[in-house]
């Protein structure tokens, strides 16, 4: 690397203070394939200095007042906004989304999210009962279970998933997990959290459909539905990768929504007019594409996208690990790009005929986080959306986010929920405490 930029080096964040390690990781530019910055190779030694000053930070931080640490969380919130930009630039080149994706919504929610439940902590009540014939009073109390921003109270741990991920997940005062990711590694936490009864929040990913009936307004729909087919490369968990169709519309809808397609346009990530940037990284890129030609194996046919289109970048930029957004049809519901989680910038287009059947086949699959309806029948709308099983399901919309309700995924898209109620139930433990008079 003599002659080129010093490259970033990340450190962890323990006990208030940023501190080197012993080894370090490469971490991509996805939008060029090159390596941008190092990123500690932490081990148990690490953990075990974080969860040490996590316990001593603890006592403090748990016993201010709610209006104590709503107002920490709202001055979190201010340094997210006053710094918005370096926010979006860092969250660009690390994941390979586009500029104005970054700028929008990510850093925004995250904002939007410390504000949110900076004023939710103020208005939470107990439960308190009474019982005058035997001189008892009840009452609820909620005692944390995890820890909120002054000097241990927050630490950053990096590292990969066997070593700095077993190391906590497995450590006996790691007394919770929340984590969003992939089944295999989720099975892999419960196995190691098991022996400690550890309280678990699993968001495990989907298979989301999306179900267009021939009554729907397609000028919303289209545009709609190739956003969640391909906003941030498909790499959302709540993207739609499987669109039935009803019989009378299919060929039309068909034609439209590849046209639409076809108009996003696939560029660097700083190019203001790039509808998607980059894929996380080269392997992700090559596993995508490999589900691309599976289909074709199987008989499938590529509107657009994938092999079909040419694909042009910048010369600094052909290594980067960028892909078209592609359309599948001709395809069966038993093949592996109808029913495994693809996370990236492909979807299938089938055709159905009754709602009976569109059903039943949207929920043959083990994931169940996210679907969208599309129907201007009122009635079939939620008809539709109480068989789905789903945990969240979008009529006429997609991705209207409410902090207040809750969010998570039923059968192998997750355990547990997150919203106002839900994160509180699940970030503390609730104690009974009876008062004899």
């Amino acid at each position: 690397m003599a002659g080129t930029k010093a490259l970033l080096m990340l450190e962890n964040f323990i006990d208030g203070k940023f501190l080197p390690c012993s080894s370090y990781i490469d971490s991509y530019d996805p939008s060029t394939g090159e390596v941008y910055c190092r990123v500690p190779n932490s081990g148990k030694d690490e953990i075990e200095a974080a969860v040490k000053a996590a316990r001593e930070a603890f006592p403090g931080w748990s016993s201010r007042s709610p209006q104590e640490r709503s107002r920490v969380l709202n001055q979190v919130a201010d340094l997210l906004e006053q710094s918005l930009e370096e926010f979006a630039q860092a969250e660009s080149k690390d994941q390979g989304k586009t500029l104005a994706l970054a700028r929008t919504m990510d850093i925004p929610r995250s904002v939007q999210n410390f504000r949110f439940f900076a004023s939710s902590i103020l208005h939470h009540t107990s439960e308190c009962t009474q019982m005058d014939h035997l001189g008892c009073m009840h009452y609820t109390v909620r005692a944390p279970v995890g820890v909120g921003v002054p000097p241990g109270v927050v630490n950053i741990v990096f590292g990969t998933g066997p070593m700095v991920g077993e190391a906590l997940v497995s450590h006996p005062e790691v007394p919770l997990i929340s984590f969003t990711g992939s089944q295999p590694t989720a099975e892999r936490i419960t196995q190691l959290s098991a022996p400690h009864c550890k309280k678990l929040s699993l968001e495990l990913g989907g298979k989301n459909p999306a179900i267009i009936f021939e009554d729907a307004n397609l000028d919303e729909c289209i545009p709609a539905t190739v956003r969640s087919s391909f906003a941030n490369q498909g790499e959302i968990c709540l993207c739609t990768s499987r669109i039935f169709v009803q019989k009378s519309i299919y060929t039309e809808f068909l034609k439209r929504f590849v046209e639409a397609t076809r108009k996003w346009k696939v560029g660097i990530p700083s190019d203001p007019l790039a509808s998607m940037g980059a894929l996380i990284s080269k392997a992700h890129l090559e596993k995508v594409r490999s589900y691309v030609k599976r289909a074709l194996a199987e008989g499938a046919q590529i509107w657009c996208g994938e092999g079909v289109d040419k694909l042009n970048l910048p010369a600094r930029s052909q290594g980067g690990y960028f892909m078209l957004p592609t359309v599948i049809t001709d395809i069966k519901d038993e093949s592996c790009c109808m029913t495994e989680e693809i996370f990236g910038p492909v979807t299938c287009v089938v055709p159905f005929d009754s709602e009976e059947e569109v059903i039943e086949r949207a929920n043959n699959v083990k994931y169940g986080l996210a679907a969208t309806v599309w129907s201007s029948n009122v009635g079939r709308v939620h008809r539709v959306a109480k068989k789905l099983q789903s945990g969240l399901v979008w009529t006429n919309c997609w991705l209207i986010r409410e902090l207040n309700l809750p969010f998570g995924g039923m059968k192998s898209s997750g355990i547990g929920r997150e919203g106002a109620k839900d994160s509180y139930d699940f970030f503390t433990e609730i104690k009974t405490i009876t008062v004899k008079h």
